[in-house]
């Protein structure tokens, strides 16, 4: 069962495994570098060892990394754009150099163009990064959103026509929020509604696509547009429908991670990973 959550890379990315393996995680998400500053520190051949040495002793595997949020791949502002995009091939480096699989990032915003031009700006961001990365193993995996403000991926067609834009497609994955789902007006709180939206995914993007899944109960409403995180049963979505996605045998294979708050110690993880591991055997 691959199942984690986001752990911290404070004192160096090595660390992340031995948090990971206190809360029994079978896969995590990291940062690769300090999510709130654009500079990056270079990661040193020591470093690189011991992460590759303490991913072997904990058998935690994949790791999925995320992108700094200040990047916005879809900016109308050419000097944010150029930050945006060299700040990102920094990312998928580093990720390269740990073998990483898949860097998570959400799209980007428009910040007023039009979703139509934001959706060409990210493609078009997209196919720059894979022209610098040639030869890259990391696929970038695009993330749905909530819709909040003017952040694009809130519709399974705004990300299908991302990758439809692209010129190397094949290099692409998606990552799917349950919260951003939801909160975008996509149900899944009964087992039916459930399925309808997973076959929409299906039919608009394709399940083959779906690389990673993150577990996000949602604090506000269906459809609100709002991207606020809650722990597993205790938002809008509630407990049973991260049920739905645990008993999917389509995704036994997918990494699925927590995002949730961590309380003190990290206490909120094991109370929330333990909820999906019952849930699991439902």
């Amino acid at each position: 069962m691959l199942l984690g959550a986001h752990m911290s890379i404070a004192g160096g990315v090595f660390n992340a495994f031995a948090q990971g393996e206190e809360f029994g995680c079978t896969t995590i998400q990291i940062f690769t570098k300090s999510s709130n500053q654009w500079r990056a520190k270079e990661l040193t051949g020591e470093e690189v060892e011991k992460y590759h040495s303490e991913q072997k002793r904990t058998g935690i595997n994949p790791v999925i990394a995320h992108d700094s949020y200040l990047i916005n791949l879809g900016s109308p502002d050419n000097a944010l754009i150029k930050k945006s995009r060299e700040a990102f091939l920094v990312e998928m480096q580093r990720c390269e150099t740990l073998k990483i699989p898949y860097l998570v990032t959400h799209p980007g915003s428009h910040l007023g163009k039009g979703e139509e031009w934001g959706i060409e700006r990210i493609a078009q961001s997209l196919d720059w990064l894979h022209k610098k990365a040639e030869g890259f193993q990391v696929k970038i995996a695009l993330e749905t959103t909530a819709g909040q403000g003017t952040n694009l991926g809130y519709r399974f067609e705004q990300i299908a026509s991302m990758i439809e834009q692209t010129s190397e497609p094949e290099r692409l994955a998606v990552c799917l929020d349950t919260c951003h789902i939801f909160a975008a007006g996509y149900d899944i709180t009964s087992e039916k509604a459930y399925q309808q939206t997973i076959s929409e995914f299906d039919r608009i993007i394709g399940l083959k696509r779906l690389s990673v899944i993150h577990f996000n109960d949602s604090k506000r409403e269906l459809g609100s547009r709002v991207d606020r995180h809650s722990h597993i049963g205790e938002g809008n979505i509630g407990e049973e429908p991260f049920g739905f996605f645990m008993r999917d045998k389509r995704f036994e294979k997918i990494p699925k991670l927590l995002e949730t708050p961590k309380g003190d110690d990290g206490e909120m993880d094991r109370i929330n990973l333990g909820k999906l591991r019952e849930l699991a055997e439902k």
